[in-house]
């Protein structure tokens, strides 16, 4: 048996503590598995005093995570402390730097630093590794770097976020609105106390970007994600998708155009003979079409313990073998700077609900702002009479550019009659 891979750990939240104990309960697999045994030599976190569920025992701990970058005695840095900037991004920049291994479940990190840490990493012949970055336990970043690598990916598209997609989920099974789901959601402990990052999108995009660095071989590129979350969405909204035979989902979506890469993270109606309108609860999906291979689907549960630890091991069993590959397919200096395709120029169909006052001529003056933006209708339903006097009207519409529909949009909420701002909610054709 070969020298043990030593490792160093930074960060003992709900990942760095699975990751022990993953590498304590599976040491003897994981030591055939890797080529040589896994080895964690030191540590290091916030608080020492903390009450943790794992064994410390006979680990070295550094009061200050910078002392992993520098360490002789340690081979790869994990490092599990979250976060774009701060002490994350300074550990990893000087674990690269000091010619260490890193691998990372920061995707954060790597949305806005990932094409600089790749180069770091190869110029001293590192491994830059980040699968337990995107989708937990889904093996998505492996899948592109080598079972798909034979393929340009023509697009790719999924559910990255579980928080969103339980709340999702639990509004279209007991009627509820979002935010008694959300409550509900932070008290079960499926979405956190500040939920900001999961229901407002950012984290979905965080991972979208950095999948579309490893899909498209481009330079990561955050600021050129569309980001919309899941406040607006209600009850009546998911009604109405049934009705119409979707299922609304929050997606992150990323293709070439003649504009740029588009990237969109937003709320999606998807089709219900689509397979990703069943993936439910907290689990995520990745779909990648291959111009060879096809459509592939990728599904397991997106956050969590075991599954993220699951991640990290994988990477660290690369590591030990010694499995060198660019972080984002191809070598840094090669990855391509591609500009971002707008989303006014998104060209797709619409689901419009509009409350309006129960009153002649409503109907006639929405559709004649649509037409003005040559939108063409393709279904209506509208409900009877309330007590307010304002009802829903869902309108769904043929493919149109979204500049177009922005326009049309703004003189409809400009009417009279419409209580309140449309919803909007982009059709996805899969």
């Amino acid at each position: 048996m070969n020298s043990p891979l030593r490792i160093g750990i930074a960060g003992l939240g709900t990942v760095g503590a699975g990751v022990v104990k993953l590498l304590a309960e599976h040491g003897r697999l994981l030591a055939l598995r890797g080529g040589r045994p896994l080895k964690i030599v030191a540590v290091s976190a916030r608080s020492k005093a903390k009450k943790r569920d794992i064994d410390l025992s006979g680990l070295r701990w550094e009061k200050d995570p910078m002392a992993l970058a520098t360490a002789p005695d340690i081979d790869v840095v994990v490092e599990l402390i979250g976060g774009s900037g701060g002490v994350a991004r300074r550990l990893v920049q000087k674990a690269l730097a000091s010619g260490k291994h890193v691998v990372t479940a920061n995707k954060a990190l790597l949305a806005l630093h990932g094409a600089e840490l790749a180069a770091a990493a190869e110029k001293k012949q590192s491994i830059l590794a980040f699968e337990a970055a995107v989708a937990g336990g889904i093996p998505i970043i492996k899948a592109l770097r080598e079972g798909l690598v034979g393929n340009r990916v023509k697009r790719l598209y999924g559910i990255l976020n579980g928080t969103c997609n339980y709340i999702l989920t639990t509004m279209r099974e007991t009627g509820r609105d979002f935010n008694v789901v959300l409550a509900e959601a932070q008290a079960a402990g499926y979405a956190e106390a500040d939920p900001t990052f999961d229901v407002d999108g950012i984290d979905a995009a965080h991972k979208l970007a950095v999948l579309t660095g490893a899909a498209f071989g481009a330079r990561v590129d955050f600021a050129g994600v569309h980001v919309e979350g899941i406040r607006r969405v209600t009850s009546m909204d998911i009604q109405f998708a049934e009705e119409l035979g979707y299922r609304i989902k929050l997606l992150g979506l990323a293709r070439e155009t003649r504009h740029g890469i588009e990237q969109r993270v937003h709320p999606c109606m998807v089709s219900l003979d689509t397979p990703i309108a069943h993936i439910e609860g907290v689990f995520n999906a990745v779909v990648v079409e291959g111009d060879f291979v096809g459509t592939t689907m990728f599904q397991g549960r997106g956050a969590g313990q075991g599954p993220t630890a699951s991640a990290v091991v994988a990477d660290l069993v690369d590591v030990a073998r010694g499995r060198h590959m660019p972080a984002f397919v191809v070598p840094a200096d090669r990855l391509a700077i591609k500009k971002a395709s707008p989303i006014d120029r998104h060209v797709g169909a619409y689901y419009i609900r509009l409350m309006v006052q129960d009153r002649p001529g409503v109907i006639a003056a929405v559709s004649g702002a649509l037409a003005k933006e040559r939108i063409s209708l393709e279904s209506m339903l509208q409900r009877g009479r309330s007590e307010s006097g304002e009802v829903p009207v869902v309108l769904t519409t043929h493919e149109t550019e979204e500049a177009a529909m922005r326009r049309a949009l703004a003189r409809i909420a400009k009417l009279g009659a419409v209580a309140e701002e449309p919803c909007v909610i982009r059709i996805e054709a899969f």
